[in-house]
């Protein structure tokens, strides 16, 4: 083989190594309906109750995590992540990076809890930030985490309070319902 026909022999050698490494990577697959399905089985649906789904990827390689990001109308946004769980979870340690930069920028602390959404036997973390205000409008963010069966499942919502508080509180509830039913179901 001359050196040109060699050359592009390794060259399609190394784009279809490249490209398997992507596939292979891949976390998410395609269902009919447009729903993007988490290796873990979580079901990334187009829609959650108001939010229609932006994006679902990689959140943090070296972490493990991947993510779907939600938006609703007047600015309410929602992003789940995904993170395969390695010995404890500890939410306060995990959301810690998050929490710093909230209070780095002003943010005020309002809330720190567990609670249990549905009736279900699941505890989740949540801690509540007030970001900014605005006439009538508190605008906040709440950081929520639990860990369901053997993933990490973080959620954070940005949202305007009192006006989209339900639709925060659905928000929470509809994803971490679908969690505890579809995580290792498949």
């Amino acid at each position: 083989m001359n050196a040109p026909a060699s050359m592009i022999v390794a060259s399609a050698l190394l784009w279809a190594t490249a490209a398997q490494a992507q596939v292979g990577g891949d976390t998410f697959g395609n269902r009919e309906d447009g729903a993007k399905v988490h290796a873990s089985g979580f079901v990334c649906p187009q829609r959650i109750g108001e939010f229609e789904r932006d994006a679902v990827g990689e959140y943090d390689p070296e972490k493990n995590q991947d993510f779907c990001a939600y938006g609703a109308l007047d600015g309410v946004y929602g992003t789940i992540t995904l993170q395969p769980l390695n010995g404890g979870y500890d939410p306060r340690v995990s959301l810690g990076g998050d929490f710093s930069e909230q209070e780095a920028t002003g943010g005020k602390r309002l809330s720190e809890r567990m609670v249990r959404l549905n009736g279900s036997p699941l505890s989740i973390y949540s801690r509540t930030y007030r970001t900014a205000r605005a006439e009538a409008l508190d605008y906040r963010i709440v950081f929520a985490g639990a860990a369901v069966k053997n993933w990490v499942v973080e959620v954070t919502v940005e949202y305007a309070d009192p006006r989209d508080t339900q639709t925060e509180a659905e928000f929470l509830r509809d994803v971490y319902a679908a969690a505890e039913r579809e995580i290792g179901a498949r």
